[in-house]
């Protein structure tokens, strides 16, 4: 509440006046209170509607709204839901067509037989997704926007799955499980990089509100979706062909309705893509491109649907391994190590190897976060130096005159300089410069 005084001749007259609203720039005055020795009187809001409009919105977006979350938050959540509400339409015909393949309704079904086929479709999914978080956990986060795409494609795959089910009755199970396998791969890339989307849209450390609100949206899409599903599928029961043209039709607009959600997303954190576009423009240009820029040059394709180098940008970190396995490297490409690590890296926590355009990334065991992004940093420059004469030596030069600058201009269009995000680095390795007659403990 904020008050005031105003003088008069009988006395002091009151005012205060109630406002609502979590966030300064989003506040709304509901009531005037007059208070006096002898009277005392509220004037309320006349504006009751919207309070109540507000209180309900609150439900559904983050407190603090828009100013506690990134410019894209709106266009993505829109986008999202829509594509949801098209999956919750298409789970009841799949649901339908896989009950009816299991045998409900049958007289010659039992309960045991549909019982286990059941617990087997729901078994090989937790495997699938067991082997999946195995394989791909740790690059979840660093192509978020990719993976968000492949969860929701695998998603239409094994709900595809489950509807032509009815139509191989010999080879059920196998359909089935397949099915299930693809949409455990769904629930596991769907959860982890909507965890780091809603660390990016978070501004004010907001990011269990977020997803609390997410949860709500996603509550009502469900349930709208629900509803026009069964309604779907009643009219279409018996007609095959009307099963399918809306399958196939609300499968069409869920991946157009997922390509314009991930595209309008606008990401600040630094991956290997942003990083290979970003450098490559500075060193063209000398500026540093915002982070809307790089979201429409940046592919969120799959990568074995996008072009291995692109028209616009050359995919440099493509000719980047990062974390390489000492032990797997040949005489020469240790020797080379040698030579350069005494000239080049010596105070680096990293060594850089090239052999045929290929840059070999070995990190240090001691090597921090800042440590990673500069040694993948400088293994770009080198593979745009691999042209020219003496790529070590031009590579390091533009290290020490240009790579503190190139950090300081990132800061300030608004990148995250703090890490790379790039799949774990498992192979590291500890490296001593010693005299040849010495021993080495």
């Amino acid at each position: 509440m904020a008050g005031g005084e105003v003088s008069s001749t009988s006395g002091q007259v009151m005012l205060i006046e109630e406002w609502n609203g979590s966030a300064s720039t989003k506040l709304f005055k509901t009531a005037t209170v007059t208070a006096s020795s002898s009277s005392f009187s509220i004037e309320r809001s006349a504006n009751r509607f919207g309070h109540v409009w507000r209180g309900i919105l609150q439900a559904f977006v983050p407190e603090g709204f828009p100013s506690s979350v990134t410019p894209d938050y709106v266009h993505f959540q829109v986008w999202d839901s829509l594509q949801g509400l098209s999956t919750y339409i298409r789970t009841m015909l799949s649901t339908q067509a896989l009950l009816s393949a299991i045998g409900v309704g049958e007289k010659s079904a039992t309960v045991i037989g549909a019982t286990f086929q059941w617990f087997l479709r729901d078994l090989t999914g937790m495997l699938g997704g067991i082997l999946f978080t195995f394989y791909q956990g740790s690059s979840l986060d660093s192509n978020a926007k990719m993976w968000r795409l492949v969860a929701d494609l695998m998603n239409d795959l094994g709900m595809l799955m489950d509807l032509i089910s009815p139509l191989f009755p010999s080879a059920f199970i196998f359909v089935v499980c397949l099915g299930s396998i693809s949409r455990s791969f769904t629930g596991v890339a769907s959860g982890a990089t909507r965890a780091a989307l809603t660390q990016h849209f978070a501004l004010q450390n907001n990011a269990a509100d977020i997803s609390a609100k997410e949860g709500s949206q996603e509550t009502v899409a469900t349930m709208v979706g629900m509803a026009l599903g069964m309604l779907v599928a009643r009219f279409t029961t018996g007609y095959p062909f009307a099963i399918w043209f809306c399958f196939l039709s609300l499968t069409v607009f869920h991946m157009y309705a997922n390509y314009r959600a991930v595209r309008c997303l606008a990401l600040n954190s630094l991956n290997m893509e942003r990083s290979s576009i970003l450098l490559q423009h500075f060193m063209k240009t000398g500026h540093v491109l915002s982070p809307e820029q790089v979201s429409r040059m940046e592919h969120i394709l799959p990568l074995w649907t996008a072009p291995r180098i692109s028209k616009e940008v050359k995919l440099l970190h493509s000719q980047v391994l990062l974390g390489v396995r000492v032990s797997s490297l040949h005489h020469k490409e240790v020797m080379d190590i040698l030579q350069s690590s005494g000239s080049y890296y010596r105070k680096a926590k990293y060594l850089l190897l090239e052999v045929d355009g290929i840059i070999s990334i070995i990190v240090h065991k001691d090597a921090t976060a800042s440590d990673v992004l500069q040694s993948f940093i400088h293994a770009l420059v080198l593979a745009y130096c691999t042209e020219g004469t003496a790529p070590h030596v031009e590579s390091q030069s533009w290290m020490d005159k240009q790579y503190e600058m190139f950090i300081l201009k990132l800061s300030s269009s608004g990148w995250k300089t703090g890490r790379l995000l790039c799949p774990s680095i498992i192979w590291t390795a500890n490296w001593i410069h010693s005299p040849l007659n010495d021993k080495i403990d």
